[in-house]
């Protein structure tokens, strides 16, 4: 999944920080999340949100999310 939230955040040209600021998620978090740690359901939802795309979005379309 982190792979496309990286995705997009380049496409928008955000920084992590940003993103951080905007979800309300700590940005050590969101590099943890970057370095393989769990995103929560919640924390997506947020992410998603902050970047205006869908959860199918950061999951990058696909069916099981296995790719995350």
């Amino acid at each position: 999944m982190w792979n496309e939230i990286e995705k997009i955040l380049k496409k928008k040209k955000m920084s992590i920080y940003k993103l951080a600021k905007l979800t309300g998620i700590p940005d050590t978090s969101l590099h943890n999340y970057k370095n393989g740690s769990q995103l929560s359901f919640v924390n997506a939802c947020k992410i998603a949100d902050a970047l205006g795309v869908s959860l199918d979005d950061l999951r990058g379309g696909t069916k099981n999310g296995a790719d995350s």
